[in-house]
Parts: C-alpha cells; sequence; structure tokens
C-alpha cells in the first residue's frame, strides 16, 4: 500500500504530514473520508487543479488501498515533502 500512497508524498508531505497544512495532511485521517474525497475527484465531483488527474489515474480498489494506508498513519509532527529530483 505504501507504493501506491507515495506518489502522494510529494505534495502531501512525507506519510501524509503536510507543511503548514496546503495542501491538507492525509496522515490519520479517517479512511471513509479520505476514499470519498478521492473517488469525488475521480469523478469530477470536487474542484481541483490536480487531484482530479491523479485519482483518474487508480482503480477503486487502489483508492481505497492509499485511503487506508493514510488512515493507518499516526498524524505527527509535518515533514517537508522530498525535493524534486532534477537534472541541470
Amino acid at each position: 500500500m505504501r507504493s501506491l500512497a507515495a506518489t502522494c508524498f510529494t505534495c502531501h508531505g512525507n506519510e501524509g504530514r503536510s507543511v503548514g497544512g496546503v495542501p491538507p495532511a492525509l496522515a490519520g485521517r479517517d479512511k471513509g473520508e479520505l476514499l470519498q474525497a478521492l473517488r469525488d475527484f475521480k469523478e469530477g465531483k470536487r474542484p481541483a487543479t490536480i487531484m482530479h488527474q491523479h485519482a483518474k489515474g487508480y482503480t477503486d480498489q487502489q483508492l481505497e488501498a492509499i485511503a487506508g494506508y493514510f488512515s493507518a498513519v499516526k498524524a505527527g509532527p509535518a515533514t517537508p515533502a522530498p525535493a524534486a529530483r532534477g537534472g541541470n
């Protein structure tokens, strides 16, 4: 499950613990709430800049696994997202 959720770390912080609350932290949130948000993004029912594109790339079962992963992570101190890797 962590491998599916790892793509979220870039924006939502390591293990879903975002810095400053924008975008929102995912760690420790209710699984049902997270899953519904992901489904709403996927179906275009919830406005987004990028999340609707991300959510469409996953099956419903994968979205459920991602929501389950983040709900099981203990909320804790925010950690910065990993730096983007780019070549110079």
